[in-house]
């Protein structure tokens, strides 16, 4: 359901498909995007009357009991280059009842030289989608919020961890894909995590969606690909929060 909505919507630019599927409440967390059925009607709209049109090219879906995470690669969406995307649906009864989403260019810069590669296929084995659920709240919590890189280690591989960051987010260090611990958390670098306000998670796949700061307030989205107990991938997006919303249903 939710990549028969994302394609009706952005890639065959159908407003009528707001009404079809959308429940009447339908919430949105876009803050470009007006709140609601009108809002998002209105912002299909005019994305069909740009030049070029625009056209979604979804990568993985990662479904985790009511919500739905459509990870994918927007073209043409106000942009000169591809975006690539987090679209986060909440269901209710089989329709989308709210929606969040992250968005950065595509691009050719990261420290892989890597971008959105290596989601495509079936989710892994979903018989342990607890224990890598588990293991990444976690390493969130003692790594990320807690910022102690000593214990990376301890979920990290250091063989065959790698990054696939979305370009224009940030760079990563060596030996392995997050800060070495001597680095402090806060210095503009490397985001601070406050709060992890969702975690999505399938099969080899975790995804995070938190609040934290660098420099300024910022959504951060990180998706981790779990093996034989270990972090081995990650991709990841950081979108400033914005003080004009279209309306004040915030990003979380």
């Amino acid at each position: 359901m939710a990549l028969k909505v994302a394609e009706e919507l952005f890639h065959d630019l159908d407003p009528t498909a707001v009404d079809r599927w959308m429940v009447p409440d339908y919430r949105q967390h876009n803050p470009t995007i007006a709140d609601g059925r009108d809002g998002l009607r209105a912002a299909i709209t005019t994305l069909a009357a740009l030049a070029g049109g625009t056209r979604f090219e979804p990568v993985r879906v990662i479904g985790d009991g009511d919500q739905v995470a459509v990870v994918g690669v927007y073209h043409h969406l106000n942009s000169p280059e591809p975006l690539f995307a987090f679209d986060l649906y909440r269901f209710e009864q089989g329709r989308p009842a709210e929606h969040w989403d992250a968005l950065a260019p595509m691009g050719t810069r990261s420290a892989s030289a890597r971008s959105g590669s290596g989601l495509a296929g079936p989710a892994g084995d979903t018989a342990d989608t607890a224990a890598n659920r588990a293991l990444v709240v976690e390493f969130a919590q003692r790594v990320l919020s807690e910022a102690d890189y000593s214990l990376l280690s301890h979920y990290v591989s250091s063989e065959t961890a790698g990054t696939s960051l979305a370009p224009g987010t940030r760079a990563v260090s060596t030996p392995v894909w997050w800060p070495p611990h001597q680095q402090a958390a806060g210095t503009g670098h490397d985001p601070v995590y406050k709060v992890v306000h969702k975690v999505v998670a399938e099969g080899d796949l975790v995804l995070l969606q938190s609040e934290g700061e660098l420099g300024v307030p910022v959504a951060i989205w990180d998706l981790f690909r779990v093996a034989d107990g270990a972090i081995v991938e990650h991709w990841d997006i950081i979108n400033p929060v914005p003080t004009d919303a279209a309306h004040t249903n915030g990003l979380f």
